[in-house]
């Protein structure tokens, strides 16, 4: 599951469109909305010495055979088109994880009660 954790300033006016944005990263990772999560994290303030991104996006995704280095790279590329279609500079960062070490335990559903 690819964890999309975006982090923006209070101030930042512009729209950010979650659902409009999952729908193009599902697409360039190959994935699908109920395995790719996006959180939207306002922030008071965040240095800024090298960059002056609008967001900053923080990934987690399964590290899989097909995710080499090239590809990754390249998805990230993508990642940051999506943003700027958008009308939004991304500064992304990406984390692959070893799922052999991730656990998961989801909300029950209506019928497993609370």
């Amino acid at each position: 599951m690819p964890l999309v954790k975006i982090f923006a300033r209070q101030t930042l006016q512009k729209p950010i469109r979650l659902a409009t944005l999952q729908s193009s990263l599902c697409q360039i990772w190959n994935t699908k909305p109920d395995t790719t999560k996006l959180l939207l994290q306002r922030v008071d303030d965040w240095t800024d010495d090298s960059f002056r991104e609008d967001v900053y996006v923080d990934i987690r995704a399964y590290g899989k055979p097909e995710r080499t280095r090239e590809m990754v790279l390249e998805g990230m590329k993508d990642v940051q088109g999506a943003f700027r279609q958008e009308g939004l500079i991304a500064n992304v960062r990406l984390e692959v994880y070893d799922g052999e070490k991730y656990f998961h335990v989801p909300p029950p559903t209506a019928d497993e009660g609370s």
